[in-house]
């Protein structure tokens, strides 16, 4: 790689996840979630221009100890992708102090990894202590970023569900012990699910959740991964107000018309201002719209593991 100090280095999609160590993204992940809660983020609603076929957004970022990062990407059905994720574009990194760009990485990549973190992080803070069988719906991008940081976790039983068997099956087993099942069937076996779908419609009915679970929803782009009944049942988590105030695509799509009272930031409760988990028994509800702050937080972790290792090239930009 040439010395990029003059230049910007970019990183193709293997670079991007080859330099995103999993411990590394989590702990800078969990520092921007506490950022954001805190008021110490600069960063806009995401806004996004649209297509008849789909959407460019714009998430530009600003994260004191993690830098300044903007990501343009554009979210169409995986189909229309070339046999890529929905989510493709870039992510660019600069130097908060002189403004110089200082990388240029693959965005579906960052994407993936970061908003797994942040559902990962949740999971550690408000899941119940005795989880031992976590069940993770979809078989796409998200699902698998989600499958790569818990699989290595000590003492979980992993289920894959999805609505085509056969995807699921394929995809268990690749993965020492785990387990493939319908969709009903792994939801209402688990302590924790992580739904990570396209889905436009409820992919769950509260029916299916056992008592204490922890579920986590970061997928639903483009319509609701659950119902109302959930909704009305959990106790409430998400990374920003805007999840709740704001109108897709940068709010959720299940939380629209939800009191803003109800919703407590998950940054607060890892930085131990406000209660995570209450009892034993209550279903705890992480909602993920994704957010800037958390992209700039991998983003500085790549860039950094990326210098450190040699990899990518240096433009001249």
């Amino acid at each position: 790689m040439a010395d990029p100090a003059g230049g910007v280095l970019v990183l193709d999609r293997e670079a991007t996840r080859a330099a995103a160590p999993p411990e590394a993204v989590l702990e800078a992940v969990r520092t921007a979630l506490i950022a954001v809660a805190a008021g110490e983020v600069s960063a806009p609603p995401r806004v996004a221009a649209r297509s008849e076929h789909g959407l460019l957004g714009a998430m530009p970022g600003y994260v004191p100890r993690l830098g300044l990062s903007a990501k343009l990407v554009s979210v169409f059905p995986p189909a229309a992708a070339g046999g890529h994720g929905s989510h493709r574009g870039i992510v660019a990194h600069f130097d908060a102090e002189t403004g110089r760009p200082l990388a240029v990485m693959d965005a579906e990549a960052i994407t993936a990894v970061r908003t797994a973190a942040a559902a990962t992080v949740a999971m550690r803070a408000l899941a119940r202590p005795a989880t031992s069988r976590i069940a993770v719906i979809g078989t796409g991008v998200q699902a698998r970023a989600q499958i790569a940081l818990i699989a290595p976790m000590d003492g979980v039983d992993l289920v894959v569900g999805a609505r085509d068997p056969g995807k699921a099956e394929r995809l268990a087993a690749d993965l020492p012990g785990a387990s493939a099942a319908e969709i009903e069937a792994a939801i209402r076996s688990a302590d924790v699910v992580f739904c990570c779908t396209s889905s436009r419609e409820p992919v769950l009915r509260r029916s299916w959740l056992r008592e204490g679970a922890h579920l986590s929803s970061v997928g639903g782009s483009d319509g609701p991964e659950f119902g109302a009944g959930t909704l009305e049942d959990a106790s409430l988590f998400v990374e920003w107000p805007g999840a709740v105030t704001e109108p897709p695509p940068a709010g959720a799509w299940e939380l629209q018309g939800t009191d803003p009272a109800r919703a407590r930031l998950i940054g607060d409760v890892l930085a131990g201002r406000r209660p995570g988990r209450r009892s034993a028994a209550e279903l705890t509800l992480f909602k993920s719209t994704g957010h800037a702050a958390l992209d700039v937080a991998a983003a500085s972790v790549v860039y950094r593991a990326a210098r450190e290792r040699g990899l990518g090239i240096a433009v001249d930009l």
